[in-house]
């Protein structure tokens, strides 16, 4: 049992009167009674005089007797309560030193800090010591002293009044905190004092401060998604939605909280979601827990179309009645850039898959992933290529440099360059192909993206140009020595024959001058009339040389006709000519072309095939090109072989005009010359000559 200090000292008194006035009443009892009792008793004054003093010393030993008998409850009772009066104030100091709450004790007239528990030493930062020689200023800021002294007058004025404010202390370091604090009026040593309880309020601050910024983060999260929260009463069917609903909805939000008709805000975008959102509206309704993550196509405020997706899940709200929970999501961008998405995925899918590279992809130097491209290249039937290793694909000989373009990561200034490699076909037959090397995702995985491209047909390609390019170089220079020597031989005609010729006619004309005699000038104009007839022939001559003049005169037909006739005017081969009328008359150009690629290869057929019947036919196809072809049954020859300079000037010729030459031959089985001319220049078809035969 605990004793108040003021209870001692109320009994204390209350027992002081009372001993006090119990002992005046006996004393005045016994006074009063004895001396009527001796007057009565005693005539003797003598005796009655020492009875008087035994009278008195009877009633000191009884007073004295009497008072024991009244202080011994008292003394027992004052030891008593003083014993528990020491008890409790040592489970006062116990309870205040042992608070794990800072707790401080100050005079309320002087400020000056009476006591401080180890809480408040370890919160603040100075030692019991030093707090004791402070006042409660000292952890006041410098700013906030006059609050502090405001506070302290309105306790002067109240000292029974408990005050609880909040205000940020000072510790130690210099650092603020945000502390709640309690006091209440207590009496130490006889002077008002304080009890003064500290709560550190900075991280429950702090933590509302996170919190409040995190809301308001979710709150921006929710308005770059545009994403709204709602809850529904299944009891009424009404619902209540949060402003981002309404925003993306494009509706003003409402001041107050509003509760509608679920169907009431959201319209259905058509009949079917009409009916999805009644039957969704009597699922949550029913009182059944309820679980929903449907797409729901909706309209705006505006009319524009919206995709929503909408969320929702049984629940309670803070007062624990039942609730729909749920979130409202416009995921219109999303879902068009879904589609989208999955647009470009099957374009690149199909891109892939007619792409005529071969693409694989390897993890762990396993395929993965192959195109039907890659699958024909490399030989393999359907999907027997997924699986295989890379060895499979190259072959011992370049799988070290292939393992080595798969381990080093492709730089980006060399992206779209290949490395050339030999690769293995499922039947051990090998090629050689360019690959590129890039990293791409794979099934979750990290894996390598290689594009094979075959170069067979680039090798043979490059082959047959650098062939193509040595027979130019030979045939320039042979060409550059045909055109000096036809030069000279012009020349020398030109020289020996015209200009002698003219010098002759020359001197004649100048003898006919002089010549008095009419008989011989006439001699001599006639023999003038010769030499200018035979200078013309010969010039003729070289003319038709140069071009003949039935191809300007009579077209390709006749100047055809004609030279096969000059060429095997003399000749022991028999000419089989087949020469077609034309439907229409081609480009100069291209009769030069025909007419000189005919003329190579009859010549060629009587001087060095030494043939006992040539074929020569010209004829039109398709009233869009001429065929020419020339036929010999003579010695041949390899194709394949070093060509001379005749058959690659026949080939040229045909390529400059836009044509085709198709050569055959073989040792002992004659030649086959075939050329297809379009009829004006640039104007041939792309198909292979051998699809127009």
């Amino acid at each position: 049992m605990t004793v108040c200090p003021t209870q001692l000292a109320n009994t204390l008194r209350r027992e002081r009167r009372r001993v006090v006035l119990v002992y005046l009443l006996l004393a005045v009892a016994w006074i009063v009674s004895s001396d009527v009792a001796v007057g009565a008793m005693i005539g003797d004054a003598r005796i009655a005089a020492w009875l008087q003093t035994v009278k008195g010393v009877f009633f000191v030993f009884t007073s004295a007797a009497m008072l024991y008998l009244l202080l011994r409850p008292l003394g027992a009772h004052v030891l008593q309560a003083n014993a528990r009066l020491a008890a409790s104030e040592l489970r006062h100091r116990q309870a205040f030193v042992g608070n794990p709450g800072p707790i401080l004790i100050y005079d309320l007239q002087s400020v000056r800090i009476l006591d401080a528990n180890p809480a408040a030493c370890a919160l603040f930062g100075w030692s019991r010591e030093e707090l004791l020689q402070e006042s409660v200023s000292l952890l006041w800021p410098t700013g906030k002293q006059g609050a502090l002294e405001a506070t302290l007058e309105q306790l002067r004025e109240h000292p029974e009044q408990t005050c609880l404010l909040r205000a940020p202390l000072q510790l130690r370091d210099g650092r603020l905190r945000q502390m709640e604090l309690r006091s209440n009026a207590i009496d130490v040593d006889g002077r008002p004092a304080r009890l003064l309880i500290v709560i550190d309020r900075t991280a429950e601050d702090e933590a509302l401060a996170r919190r409040d910024q995190a809301l308001e983060r979710l709150e921006e999260a929710h308005e770059l998604a545009r994403i709204g929260a709602w809850q529904l009463d299944p009891a009424t069917g009404l619902a209540s939605f949060s402003r981002q609903v309404y925003q993306l909805l494009g509706r003003r939000p409402p001041q107050a909280r509003t509760w509608h008709r679920f169907d009431e805000l959201l319209v259905p975008a058509d009949a079917a979601t009409t009916a999805m959102t009644e039957q969704l509206l009597a699922g949550m309704s029913s009182g059944e827990p309820v679980h929903v993550d449907v797409l729901l196509p909706l309209l705006g405020m505006d009319g524009r179309p919206l995709m929503t997706h909408l969320r929702a899940e049984s629940g309670v709200d803070e007062l624990g009645r039942p609730r729909v929970m749920g979130t409202l999501q416009d995921v219109t961008e999303r879902e068009q850039s879904r589609r989208l998405l999955r647009e470009r995925e099957e374009q690149f899918r199909e891109l892939v898959r007619v792409l005529p590279d071969g693409v694989v992809i390897l993890s762990e130097e396993h395929v993965l992933y192959a195109n039907a491209f890659a699958v024909r290249l490399f030989g393999y039937e359907g999907h027997t290529l997924l699986g295989e290793p890379l060895r499979a694909l190259v072959g011992e000989a370049g799988l070290p440099a292939v393992r080595a373009l798969l381990r080093n990561p492709v730089p980006e200034a060399s992206a779209g360059q290949i490395a050339i490699i030999g690769m293995q076909r499922a039947d051990g037959s090998r090629f050689q192909a360019g690959l590129a090397v890039g990293e791409v995702r794979y099934g979750g995985r990290d894996c390598r993206l290689l594009i094979v491209r075959d170069l067979s047909d680039a090798e043979r390609t490059r082959a047959a140009l650098e062939n193509s390019n040595r027979e130019l170089q030979a045939m320039a220079g042979r060409l550059f020595s045909l055109q000096e020597d036809e030069r000279r031989a012009i020349s020398r005609d030109l020289h020996d024959d015209i200009g002698q010729a003219i010098t002759a006619i020359k001197l004649s004309a100048w003898a006919a001058l002089d010549e008095e005699d009419s008989a011989r000038r006439r001699e001599d104009l006639q023999q003038i009339v010769s030499l200018a007839d035979g200078t013309v022939a010969k010039l003729r001559d070289l003319s038709t040389l140069l071009r003949p003049p039935q191809l300007d005169a009579l077209g390709l037909e006749a100047a055809l006709r004609w030279q096969a006739g000059v060429l095997f005017r003399s000749s022991q081969a028999e000419l089989l000519s087949r020469i077609d009328t034309l439907p229409q008359r081609p480009d100069n150009a291209i009769e030069q072309a025909c007419f000189r690629i005919a003329q190579e290869s009859l010549t060629n057929a009587l001087r060095h095939a030494k043939a006992s019947q040539v074929l020569l036919h010209l004829r039109d196809i398709d009233q869009d090109h001429l065929h020419l072809q020339v036929r010999d049954d003579g010695e041949g020859f390899d194709p394949h072989g070093p060509r001379g300079l005749g058959l690659i000037v026949m080939r040229e010729r045909a390529q400059s005009v836009g044509g085709q030459l198709r050569i055959e031959s073989a040792p002992g089985e004659g030649t086959l010359i075939e050329l297809h001319l379009p009829y004006r220049v640039g104007m041939m078809p792309d198909e292979p000559l051998e699809s127009r035969l």
